[in-house]
């Protein structure tokens, strides 16, 4: 199973093409505290070498610093006093021996942000599925849909199945019921309630099977199926989708280039030159995303049912 840790890398590693072409890197020789750099007390990181390293950004693990100035001699570099959890990564302690990456291409934390952006995005066009239980009772026929701590976001129900009587093991399909994704939240503290109006003895297990939204990653060890709510095979469809996100930045970087090398640069590689890429790429994401869409309808083709 996928984690969001190897899903950054793999999107890293089809950013780089899967060529000798790295970005500059070094490693620090000691731990790095979880403290902001100030004017009285800098940070200083103590680095195997300094021969790559200038002024401007650096990366360890996922947070960004800036760096002030270096010394070549001791190799150690001086962190700016808002030059730690620099454009708005995350403070935190790094060990002796972490990587050091010097003006990253792609830093890690946009990645991840990638990948979010690309499961939150897709969530119009294919959504998760998963399913929740409530117990039947002849006097009641709006039921609230249960909640474990947060509302089930639910954006619609797939199908709605009881449990028979007796030792026949039988999930009957219920046909006529009402979802309301707005039930009034005094009444109905998670504000989602299914109606049924078909018969069904009371006591028995109702098992509902609903379509939400695919979650976010939150920490990098979570598998991909498991927090998304999404099948394995949409793993490659949100790499593909973080890659054409991040490949659509590289033209504006280059944008404001003005010097004379950056000039003959741009006659090899002309303004808007990974656009193209970036294109075909998109036209990937676009296949995979109706090749799943249509493997969703397939495992869950569209109930007839009556609502009143």
């Amino acid at each position: 199973m996928a984690t969001l840790l190897d899903m950054i890398d793999e999107v890293s590693m089809n950013l780089s093409g899967y060529t000798l072409q790295q970005d500059r890197a070094t490693h620090i020789t000691a731990n790095v505290a979880a403290t902001a750099s100030t004017i009285a007390a800098p940070i200083t990181l103590s680095l195997a070498s300094t021969d790559s390293v200038g002024k401007g950004i650096v990366e360890i693990d996922e947070e960004l610093f800036y760096v002030d100035n270096y010394d070549r001699v001791g190799n150690t570099a001086t962190i700016a006093p808002y030059g730690r959890a620099y454009l708005g990564t995350t403070l935190a302690a790094h060990t002796a021996g972490t990587k050091v990456t010097i003006a990253p291409t792609f830093p890690r934390f946009t990645i991840k942000r990638a990948i979010n952006d690309t499961i939150s995005a897709i969530g119009s066009s294919i959504f998760a599925a998963n399913t929740t239980t409530i117990t039947s009772n002849s006097a009641v026929s709006a039921f609230r849909l249960p909640t474990t701590g947060t509302t089930l976001n639910i954006r619609n129900i797939l199908a709605i199945a009881y449990q028979a009587l007796g030792s026949s093991k039988e999930w009957i399909p219920i046909r006529s019921y009402r979802f309301d994704g707005n039930a009034n939240s005094t009444a109905f503290t998670s504000g989602q309630t299914v109606s049924i109006y078909d018969y069904i003895p009371s006591g028995r297990s109702v098992q509902v099977v609903y379509a939400t939204d695919p979650t976010p990653f939150t920490t990098n060890a979570q598998e991909f199926a498991t927090q998304t709510g999404l099948p394995e095979s949409c793993k490659d469809l949100i790499v593909l989708g973080a890659t054409y996100r991040l490949l659509s930045n590289l033209d504006p970087a280059r944008a404001s280039m003005v010097s004379p090398q950056a000039d003959e640069t741009d006659s090899k590689r002309p303004y808007g030159s990974s656009q193209s890429l970036t294109r075909q790429v998109y036209a990937l994401f676009t296949q995979r995303l109706n090749e799943e869409i249509k493997n969703q309808q397939d495992k869950y083709p569209i109930r007839v049912h009556y609502s009143l």
